[in-house]
């Protein structure tokens, strides 16, 4: 089954554009990414209507976050992403009659709907500046300076 990697890709760009202080283009984020600006367009469009990023269009034109990093949580990511299935598992017929296979799907049903409370509660209690404080934090472990890698799109030919 393929995976679903929307989401740190999303989380990836967004700490990108915290750091940016221009807009980034679709295409400098496609770049970033690997995929390509129609992608980008998209998954952005979704954080564009909760209200995580904004969009300009025309020359300097690009995407920018509408919010700080601390008011977005991971869990509101997830939910503008569309809330991915999680899981490749589920259950058979739910519409059996036989005992024993109602007596799986529900056994089955129920721990899947722990795991994602599990998961939502999770991502609730983590913002993107936590993840921004993480990366701060591996960086000085190597002995770098984040400042020194910050992203700037106008050094760009």
């Amino acid at each position: 089954m393929r995976q679903d990697n929307r989401m740190p890709r999303v989380l990836h760009a967004l700490l990108h554009l915290d750091q940016m202080t221009e807009p980034a283009t679709s295409d400098l984020l496609a770049g970033m990414l690997n995929t390509n600006a129609a992608v980008v367009r998209r998954t952005m469009a979704g954080l564009r209507d909760q209200g995580f990023v904004t969009s300009t269009k025309g020359h300097g034109g690009g995407w920018v976050l509408a919010k700080p990093l601390s008011e977005i949580t991971l869990a509101g990511i997830y939910d503008a992403l569309g809330a991915p299935k999680l899981f490749a598992l589920g259950c058979g017929n739910e519409e059996s009659h036989c005992l024993m296979e109602q007596a799986a799907n529900a056994a089955t049903a129920e721990a899947l709907r722990v795991a994602s409370e599990t998961f939502l509660s999770t991502l609730s209690a983590i913002t993107m500046a936590d993840l921004a404080r993480d990366y701060e934090t591996r960086m000085k472990e190597l002995g770098l300076n984040p400042d020194d890698y910050r992203f700037d799109a106008s050094k760009i030919p």
